[in-house]
């Protein structure tokens, strides 16, 4: 590719806030500054304690009466008359797969190409799709819904007329019990990498294209795989400035730093946080280290061999030698004051789950007591950062309001899939390890990995041990549903979050990425015969 400036779409066009942004705004620390004391007023009157409240008084609810969440073999219809939640039918899952298919179809349909560039496009979509699966919870819908948020609990429909109840519980589990803590973390990971600068514009060589994926997959255990691929995807695009050829770096990046980099730690993807939360040890991810070295050593070596011997021979030799010429060394700025910020995310994410008491304490956070400290953490890094390094940064809010557009409509759209699988998940079939981690990794790769990792946990929770278990599922399912999720989000833009931002932000900086069926044939093509591999070797 050659260096062009971001097309002017709403992509980059929305970004008059993120140009705000850059420059370290009143306005955007304003807003910020209103969502913290909004906080505090809530606080002041209660709210968040008595969630926490709920969730510890939930808890040990649970621990004397294990069976209170309902047998999910019961017949539906006589479900609903015990007071227990049933699934919707099966064809309420249309919008999600309208939804789906807008995000693939529209930005190769003439005509609606360049309207689906608009952020305001995207979130039109998404919200009159996630409206009309509410509104079939609201006037169609007569079974009773649980209820995730704050704590476990049943929505009973209205006798008559609406049930807004009903609608009210599935956007409460679709927003404050998902898609708020959701993008809340990469939010907060996505604006203090930003002030990050790792600057330099080294030779793209397959060497050290390959070097900066390999750190990318080392960093996205410790950092998440939001933080990793924000702090490194910009340098790298730099780096490749010069080339013509690049997509296939961006995505062999979203392979490894945006999805299978990230299995060591619960940190490092929302799906096994998700674990960790349920009881999983914090360290037990660390066993899986030989599937995640034989996948990525896979993924690095396809790529090293892919640029060396068909993409870089590809590149004029103007290019080559405007690329040696403008080489320059790596310097990394702005570590002051966002490394420490980051690590501040990490303690954050890890330590204020109000499900859990601090450590050394009896004490539960109160609920969105995380979220505020991140929005907190952001706020000092866009105050304290340098506004310089984010401009040279390019930095715009573009990319981060795709994702929460497009997410927006997912999280409230996938709730009646999520609901027939949490019901129907035990009737699947499924009790081999590759059998879940083939369902898990299917279904990750169109749903969200953190909720789909959750209902295939809980199915194997219910299942028969033939082996030893962590926190009640056995070893080898946990890890099955583990790299399911974690590897199998790769296959497609939306099944991880970091997926779509580092589309965005190459696509603003003039690469020309992979349509959605694209990805979908360099996915299939690599990552479905490792994949495989590793179901062999491992499961």
């Amino acid at each position: 590719m050659t260096a062009t400036p971001p097309p002017t779409s709403d992509a980059s066009a929305s970004s008059g806030s993120g140009h705000a942004a850059a420059s370290g705004s009143a306005g955007v620390l304003a807003g910020l500054v209103a969502v913290l004391v909004a906080y505090a007023a809530a606080a002041l009157v209660g709210w968040p304690q008595h969630g926490r409240d709920l969730i510890v008084a939930a808890q040990a609810a649970h621990g004397h009466a294990p069976a209170a969440d309902g047998d999910h073999g019961a017949d539906p219809g006589n479900a609903a008359a015990a007071g227990h939640a049933a699934a919707p039918p099966l064809w309420t899952v249309v919008p999600f797969v309208a939804l789906l298919a807008a995000i693939a179809i529209f930005p190769l349909t003439p005509g609606l190409a360049h309207w689906w560039e608009h952020n305001s496009s995207k979130l039109a979509v998404a919200g009159a799709l996630g409206l009309a699966t509410l509104a079939f919870y609201v006037f169609l819908h007569r079974h009773p819904v649980d209820i995730h948020f704050p704590a476990h609990a049943v929505a009973a429909p209205a006798a008559g007329g609406p049930s807004w109840g009903i609608g009210g519980a599935v956007l409460a589990n679709a927003l404050l019990a998902e898609y708020v803590p959701f993008i809340t973390l990469l939010f907060a990971l996505f604006v203090i990498t930003g002030g990050v600068r790792i600057e330099g514009d080294l030779v793209a060589t397959p060497q050290v294209n390959t070097a900066f994926i390999a750190a990318g997959g080392l960093l996205a255990s410790v950092v998440g795989t939001t933080g990793a691929a924000m702090l490194l995807v910009r340098p790298l695009l730099d780096t490749n400035s010069e080339r013509r050829h690049v997509a296939h770096t961006l995505v062999f990046f979203i392979f490894v730093v945006c999805n299978c980099g990230g299995l060591l730690l619960p940190i490092g993807d929302p799906p096994l946080f998700l674990g960790y939360l349920e009881g999983v040890d914090f360290l037990w991810t660390l066993s899986l280290w030989k599937p995640w070295l034989v996948t990525n050593g896979l993924l690095l070596a396809i790529y090293w061999a892919w640029d060396t011997f068909f993409a870089h021979p590809r590149e004029s030799f103007g290019d080559v030698r405007r690329d040696v010429r403008a080489a320059t060394r790596l310097r990394v700025s702005g570590l002051w004051p966002n490394a420490l910020l980051l690590a501040a995310v990490v303690a954050a994410v890890a330590l204020l789950d109000p499900s859990k008491p601090l450590p050394g304490t009896a004490w539960h956070p109160w609920v969105f007591l995380r979220e505020a400290v991140l929005v907190a953490l952001v706020a000092a890094s866009l105050a304290l950062g340098s506004a310089d390094i984010r401009r040279r940064n390019a930095f715009t809010y573009g990319a981060i309001l795709e994702v929460a557009a497009l997410f927006l409509g997912i999280f409230v759209c996938m709730q009646p899939a999520l609901a027939i699988l949490a019901e129907q998940g035990s009737r699947l079939g499924l009790d081999s390890a590759r059998s879940f981690f083939w369902a898990t990794g299917s279904l990750s790769s169109v749903l969200d990995n953190a909720p789909t990792y959750l209902v295939f946990f809980k199915a194997a929770q219910g299942l028969a041990a033939d082996g030893p278990t962590v926190a009640g599922v056995e070893v080898g399912r946990l890890a099955a549903i583990s790299l399911g999720a974690v590897f199998l989000g790769a296959m497609t833009y939306i099944g991880n979050g970091p997926n779509f931002m580092v589309k965005a932000i190459a696509e603003q900086s003039g690469v020309r990425m992979p349509s959605f069926f694209g990805y979908l044939v360099y996915s299939f093509g690599v990552l479905l015969p490792i994949f495989a591999l590793v179901s062999f070797l491992f499961l």
